[in-house]
């Protein structure tokens, strides 16, 4: 997912003038505040114009941001103040150059401050994080700026501007009436304030989030309390405690969602509570990790910030730019998807619960037994042992021979390691993209292994955007948070991991086609809701026969994985889905009740106010836990996705109905991966994006295929 999606700290940089900071041009001249020594001065003069990683200091980061802030601020003064009647070249194309050096920079410090952060960068990601909101306002709050837009917006038709200039005009203008442009002096001092406090408020939560995970490892002194885990897992553990200075012990590390891989295997039931109740609880300690106070907080700015702009909450403004539009087209969708959900929910519950009572467990199902005990039933009902099928997928193998092989089937795309450019940590591999006709296009990074440093969950997102304004092209990052094996060890994964390295360079295809003039419209930067759809499509073909076999070799004997496994696979793949949705529902609601807040509702008790919404919305399955509690979701309080959770489950709609078209259509062919990459992966937001999916699949988004791949219809098992 590009969990995102899919921003890290750099949700404060998209909304920079030129809204997308990820390019990484400079426009040639000087930066008269920066010392030239810094590696942020000019363009990187590496392949693509990458950072140089071996260059890059802590200590190069604040001067950059402050030299580029100020380079930006005195940019965009320069359009308002001209004093030449308004064009789309100086207003628009100025824009869109503007502001190199603060792209620059933030697309390095918004990867690092994700993926391989230290005490230094957490701070300065705090410092910087009001500055930038203040740089943001200073923008898109410029009431001569904005009446240079409004001008040009008005008389868009008479400019005689081809379809993507003119999607421009109107992104831009938008962009700056959601920001406030409009309002009075007065109203526009308030919202800069409330901005800044939200800022600082989302930066200091991100590093809460990432302390609290830490601290809530689970430490374990006797071996025995690890039954049912692995040998590779139980050594990994010892790893992890070892590099933690609890040698001799095992330690089991949060990720980010509620559940944590280990509850599948774990036999011993008290070590399956500790380890839940541990993530549960991670940022509700009553210490400096707990996150309950600054989210209340949060959730109240937003309420306020959507009433100054003139919206009754936080959600309607939010949902303006999307393609729901309207928090009630969210719920209006979520609602046709909870009833069948939870009532599979709540027969796989009835299934797990009399496999309990027959092994006379004598205790009723909790959610860290869920974990355990369904795989018992999959055993059971599909033969199906995870532990039979992780050999098979080893995670480079997976990404060369599954991940890399789909890309080439269907789009021609093939793949060099490039072990000459430099990486900001040892287990980063770079790779070189070449299209069909051989020509170079991109690069693409992977840091697949969790460490400390690093933010829960999977993501993508460029280090360089591509713009051919700008002549640049795109480089891209997937990072991942599986268990790193002990030396020696392969790295093995679950097959759900193998998806997710799918949906991720699914986000990387979005990137890596990307063919626009303008940057704020390249590649990945689309509606949230629409996002998702290219990644989640790229699933699909993790399971293709043809690129499954190419990929599900034993890592010891490099046999396939025998045709009676497969199978299991397949019969299987519904199997827990009341469950995983229900889970998934439950934490859109609740990203959807935080943000339908008013001004006038009293700053929130979060637990109090979270069961009630679970409740009101019938997603409080005692035994189903939401995937994110209000308490640690990145996604909504840090990472962009505020009343965008939903947008995983809309999308699923689009790539799910997408998927059917290829069925229809003869299935995995060039010819029709060509027309997929023409008619979405390369179109950007260039085009209403219901309209982009209206003329790709020939109707309106059909929710049937994804109730069927979700086993939900009636009779589907």
């Amino acid at each position: 997912m590009k969990l995102i999606p899919f921003l890290q700290f750099s949700c404060i940089l998209i909304l920079m003038a030129s809204c997308d900071y990820k390019n990484n041009k400079s426009t040639g001249s000087g930066n008269a505040t920066l010392p030239a020594a810094n590696p942020f001065y000019a363009a990187s003069k590496l392949p693509f114009q990458t950072a140089d990683f071996d260059k890059i200091k802590n200590s190069d980061f604040k001067p950059a941001f402050e030299a580029g802030m100020k380079q930006q601020l005195s940019e965009v003064e320069a359009i308002a103040d001209n004093k030449e009647a308004a064009t789309f070249q100086n207003t628009f194309v100025a824009l869109e150059k503007s502001g190199q050096l603060l792209k620059r920079v933030g697309g390095v410090f918004g990867l690092l401050a994700g993926a391989n952060t230290n005490p230094d960068l957490q701070s300065l990601q705090e410092e910087v994080a009001p500055k930038l909101a203040a740089t943001n306002d200073a923008i898109y709050l410029n009431t001569k700026l904005y009446n240079r837009v409004a001008t040009l917006y008005k008389d868009r038709e008479k400019l005689n501007l081809d379809a993507e200039s003119k999607r421009l005009v109107e992104f831009y203008y938008q962009r700056f009436e959601l920001a406030g442009a409009k309002l009075n002096d007065a109203d526009k001092d308030s919202l800069k304030k409330l901005n800044k406090e939200e800022a600082s408020l989302s930066a200091k939560f991100t590093n809460q989030l990432m302390a609290a995970a830490k601290a809530g490892a689970v430490v374990i002194s006797d071996k025995a309390e690890l039954a049912g885990l692995s040998d590779g897992a139980i050594d990994a553990a010892a790893q992890d405690a070892k590099g933690a200075n609890q040698e001799g012990k095992w330690m089991l590390k949060l990720q980010n969602t509620t559940q944590q891989p280990a509850l599948q295997s774990l036999s011993n039931r008290a070590t399956r509570k500790k380890l839940f109740e541990a993530s549960w609880n991670r940022t509700e300690k009553n210490d400096s990790n707990d996150t309950r106070a600054n989210i209340a907080r949060i959730a109240q700015i937003r309420a306020k910030k959507a009433k100054l702009i003139g919206f009754s909450n936080f959600a309607s403004l939010q949902l303006q730019d999307q393609m729901a539009k309207k928090p009630e087209a969210v719920e209006e969708f979520l609602s046709k998807l909870i009833p069948a959900a939870t009532a599979k929910a709540k027969n796989e519950a009835a299934d797990i619960q009399a496999l309990i009572d027959k092994q006379k467990g004598g205790f009723q199902l909790e959610p860290y037994d869920w974990n355990f005990y369904s795989e018992q039933v999959r055993k059971a009902k599909y033969d199906l042992d995870e532990d039979q099928i992780k050999p098979y997928f080893e995670v480079f193998n997976v990404m060369q021979n599954g991940v890399f092989y789909a890309a080439n089937q269907l789009y021609g795309l093939t793949f060099k390691e490039r072990k000459d450019i430099p990486v900001y940590q040892s287990d980063v591999r770079v790779f070189e993209v070449f299209d069909k006709d051989s020509t170079s296009i991109a690069l693409f990074y992977c840091d697949y292994f969790k460490r400390d440093n690093k933010n829960g969950g999977a993501w993508m997102d460029n280090i360089v955007g591509q713009s051919k304004l700008l002549g640049t092209k795109p480089v891209i990052y997937n990072i991942c948070n599986f268990t790193k094996p002990a030396a020696g060890q392969p790295a093995l994964i679950s097959f759900s991991d193998v998806t997710t390295m799918f949906h991720e360079f699914g986000h990387g295809l979005h990137g890596i086609f990307a063919s626009q003039q303008y940057p704020s419209l390249s590649g990945t930067a689309t509606a949230r809701d629409f996002v998702e759809f290219p990644s989640q499509f790229n699933e699909h073909w993790a399971s293709e026969p043809s690129v499954f076999k190419n990929y599900a070799t034993h890592y010891k004997t490099g046999e396939l994985m025998p045709q009676v496994l497969v199978d299991k696979i397949k019969k299987a793949a519904t199997f827990n889905q009341g469950y995983e949705l229900t889970e998934l529902l439950a934490a859109a609601n609740l990203d959807i009740q935080w943000h339908k807040l008013t001004v006038n509702d009293p700053l929130q008790d979060i637990d109090k106010y979270e069961t009630a919404a679970l409740q009101r919305t019938h997603l409080d399955l005692p035994q189903v836990p939401t995937r994110y509690r209000s308490s640690y979701f990145l996604h909504i309080w840090s990472n962009g996705y505020a009343a965008g959770y939903y947008a995983y489950l809309w999308t699923e709609m689009l790539d799910d109905d997408a998927y059917s078209w290829f069925q229809e259509h003869g299935g995995m062919t060039r010819e029709n991966g060509q027309r997929f990459r023409d008619m979405i992966l390369s179109r950007g937001n260039t085009l209403d994006l219901a309209k982009m999916f209206y003329d790709f699949r020939g109707h309106e988004p059909n929710i049937e295929p994804m109730l069927e791949n979700r086993g939900l219809k009636e009779g589907k098992k």
